[in-house]
Parts: structure tokens; sequence; C-alpha cells
């Protein structure tokens, strides 16, 4: 399993005051997360998890119903309004539809987990679910970050002002409080 603690000589996650920065790193760890939730499901679909696979399913679990959501709202909800508001609204609609998209298939994936857990096994037709929502899920995510992080991300820190970029950190952290 993949761990999900602190990595001895990572770069430090950005904070408040680089909030695009931010948001590159919560892709880092939407990539992580989903990955460890693809790695149990392709490789103990079939049985009981173990501990560390079932502690590993639900701390990504945890990630995107708590992390995930607060990143889809940074982005909703303070970066893409003022996008729109300087007329960089290219790719913004295709990207809130893959919000919508990736909430549906998380609602799915964590049902079918919380079937597993409870009851220490999936049915065949449950498996292929899983199997199919998380693979939807890695197809999905990995074009819309490569968009956000290669030509959303580098539009914002062209057109946004500092102190707009300032208070898109100032909104970030409000949600965290």
């Amino acid at each position: 399993m993949p761990g999900i603690g602190i990595q001895i000589g990572a770069r430090p996650d950005s904070g408040f005051d680089d909030p695009i920065g931010m948001l590159k790193d919560c892709h880092r760890r939407i990539e992580h997360f989903l990955g460890v939730l693809c790695l149990v499901a392709e490789n103990a679909l079939s049985r009981t998890l173990q501990p560390e696979e079932r502690s590993a399913a639900e701390a990504a679990l945890h990630y995107f119903h708590v992390g995930g959501r607060r990143h889809t709202a940074d982005e909703e909800e303070s970066l893409f309004p003022r996008l729109t508001a300087h007329g960089a609204t290219a790719d913004l609609e295709n990207l809130q539809h893959d919000h919508d998209e990736a909430e549906k298939l998380h609602v799915n994936v964590e049902q079918l987990y919380t079937t597993w857990f409870s009851t220490g096994s999936l049915s065949e037709q449950d498996q292929q679910q899983l199997l199919s929502a998380t693979s939807r899920l890695r197809a999905l995510y990995a074009e819309h970050i490569a968009l956000e992080d290669n030509v959303i991300f580098p539009r914002a820190a062209q057109v946004l002002a500092a102190a707009e970029i300032k208070t898109l950190g100032e909104e970030f952290r409000a949600r965290r409080i």
C-alpha cells in the first residue's frame, strides 16, 4: 500500500499565500488517494480486505469526502468565477461537468467500498461496478488535472491581480476553519 504519511525530503505543501500552488498540491493528493482506491480494488477485490488495505481505502474515501469536496469548492466558488470575470471562460464549463461526474462516481465508489467493509466481500456485479467506477475516475482525473495544471492554473496566474490571488487564499482558508 502506498504510504499516506509525511515523506522525508518532500517539498512542503503550498500555503494560503499561494492558492494556485495549493490547488496543484491537492491534485497530487487526488492522484495519490485515487491510486490507493484503484490499487485496493484491483488487488483485493475477490477477497476480504487486510486491515492495512481497509485502513488505506478508508483514508482515501475520507480524503475525497472532505478534501476533494473542498478542492472542488475552491475551484467552482473562488477560482472559476474570477477567471470568468476576466473573460477566461474556455474549458470552465467542461471542468464543472467533470466535477459533477466525479462526484457521482465517488458516491458509487464509496457505497461499494462501504458494502465491502461491512460484509467482507462484494458480489461479482459489485466487483465489476467498482473496477469500472475507479477506472472511469482515473481517466476523468487524468484529463481534468492535466487541463487545470497545464492551462487553467497558468492562465489564472497570468490574469489575476495579486489582490485577487490574496483573496483566493483567504477564501480557501475560510473553507478550512
